[in-house]
């Protein structure tokens, strides 16, 4: 813990301000302030020590520079380790600020007023604000960083419950807040002075990453650039050029092999087409793994996209070589299995550099999707595809072992499948799923005609759904045809219809509470 000893509070609203301030004067922190926050303060009855009266000099140019001084810099950067850094903080008399709190000017909302000239817009382009925040992060270590407003009850707590101090951990996390708060508003007036100039934002974006043109996009007529570097994740040990329509099912592919990436006693393997899977098994040896999941649907099969948890060996290389297939990725391949597979010349053969995870091959855990002129960002769904606490039985028969390995199976695949999504499976493996559909009854035809057109039994299979039920027909179809276990969220207002279906026609359901849309 460390106590805050000296603060620095110079902000541009003073809504919840208040309460602050008091408390830091509850526990004899030195407040230094400037212009109108100073008179707020003492309005207060605290003692706010002028920031003018610490450096020597006014707020000169207009209030452009107030802040920028080596007193003030050098009391929020100093290392307190650092021998040099103790000895010239005393040399030129800098008090050490232990804790800055500033907001920056309202860009934003004077770029959107009716009428705002640009030379308005300009003025409230924040330069120390913005210097105070990246200073203060910077030395985390030492100082905390309170960059706007919505941070107000976060340190509030802390002087509360804390006597005045805060953790390094704290300070990280405010740091972290800090340069969110400084990113957004850098781009904020990026976008304002790119009205004209065109320049590419998502690419400024990604000016560290490595970017590669692509031959094409989806189509021939679209130009692609990939903004990243594969070899991060992937030594390609043979093949074409990587294209953009097989980094998505290689994406895809990934993300769901790695909900088998724990299953130490079985190898998984999966045949990815258009992001979604048209055939997955797991067998104790890879050569029956693969053999099964083909059987799923050797038609799609065709130039698709194939993952597996293991190395690939001669018997199942032998095997894979009968098909024609894009891409190839396993943690490893024996040199006689290699040298099949190289057979052909274009065929893309990666090593897979790290365990594959629920992650994908994004390791910040987030998604992005450009849409309506922007890019929208979200959470990674990151939960198990399985069973967890949150699952329940909720019909009156039983479920075996058997089933239940089945039933996780099941729901590990269409979490990974295209809304609205039904997977049918049995004996760990993918008889047929029905993707991409309007309706969910839709979807479970589209599975059911599947599978029959590759001859596969349905009697004994579970049925997985990526969302609820709205109505029973679904069961009443699924029983039809023999399948009588079932697991799906749960979650309708008639999901009372569908357990009274079930029971009475002994079939068995699971309710997850998780849904698992895939747009």
């Amino acid at each position: 813990m460390k106590k805050i000893k000296g603060a620095l509070i110079s902000v541009f609203y003073k809504d919840g301000l208040a309460e602050i301030v008091r408390e830091l004067d509850k526990h004899g922190v030195k407040i230094y302030s400037t212009g109108g926050t100073q008179t707020f303060i003492e309005e207060l009855g605290v003692k706010a020590h002028a920031v003018e009266d610490l450096t020597g000099y006014p707020s000169i140019l207009g209030g452009r520079v107030k802040t920028l001084h080596p007193k003030v810099f050098g009391g929020i950067l100093s290392r307190r380790d650092n021998e040099t850094d103790i000895q010239q903080v005393a040399q030129y008399e800098i008090p050490e600020i232990d804790l800055v709190i500033v907001d920056l000017y309202p860009f934003e909302q004077t770029v959107a007023t009716p009428g705002a000239t640009e030379q308005q817009i300009i003025e409230k382009i924040d330069i120390g604000g913005i210097s105070l925040i990246r200073a203060a992060a910077k030395n985390f270590k030492d100082v905390a960083i309170v960059p706007s407003v919505a941070q107000y009850g976060y340190i509030l707590d802390l002087l509360k419950t804390q006597d005045g101090a805060t953790t390094l951990e704290q300070r990280r996390h405010l740091a972290a807040e800090a340069f969110n708060v400084s990113s957004h508003y850098d781009t904020a007036i990026f976008n304002y002075f790119n009205r004209t100039e065109g320049i590419p934002a998502f690419k400024q974006s990604f000016t560290e990453q490595k970017a590669t043109h692509l031959r094409y996009g989806e189509n021939p007529h679209q130009a692609a650039t990939f903004y990243g570097d594969l070899s991060e994740r992937f030594e390609q040990l043979h093949g074409k050029e990587i294209s953009y329509n097989n980094m998505l099912d290689m994406d895809a592919a990934v993300n769901l092999i790695g909900e088998f990436a724990n299953d130490s006693s079985d190898a998984a393997f999966v045949i990815m087409k258009h992001n979604n899977a048209c055939g997955v098994a797991v067998r104790p040896t890879l050569v029956e793994a693969w053999k099964d999941a083909l059987a799923g649907d050797p038609v799609s099969a065709f130039g698709g996209v194939l993952i597996t948890n293991r190395v690939v060996d001669k018997a199942t290389a032998e095997k894979i070589n009968e098909i024609f297939f894009e891409v190839i990725m396993a943690p490893g391949y024996e040199p006689e299995a290699l040298a099949i597979l190289e057979t052909k010349k274009n065929r893309i053969i990666l090593k897979t550099k790290a365990e594959v995870g629920t992650g994908g091959c994004c390791a910040c855990g987030r998604q992005f999707r450009s849409l309506l002129g922007g890019v929208a960002v979200q959470e990674r769904d990151a939960k198990v595809g399985g069973l967890d606490s949150e699952a329940k039985q909720v019909t009156a028969k039983g479920i075996t072992d058997a089933e239940l390995k089945d039933l996780i199976f099941a729901n590990k695949i269409v979490k990974h499948s295209k809304s609205n999504a039904i997977v049918l499976a049995k004996g760990g493996m993918l008889l047929a799923s029905g993707i991409g559909q309007t309706s969910r009854v839709d979807a479970l035809k589209q599975a059911i005609a599947k599978a029959k057109s590759f001859g596969f039994d349905l009697r004994g299979a579970v049925l997985a759904s990526d969302a609820f039920f709205p109505f029973a027909d679904c069961a009443e179809i699924a029983h039809g045809e023999g399948i009588d276990t079932i697991i799906q969220p749960g979650g309708s207002v008639r999901d009372q219809e569908t357990i009274d279906y079930c029971n009475a026609n002994g079939m068995a359901m699971v309710f997850t509470g998780l849904r698992h849309f895939k747009h």
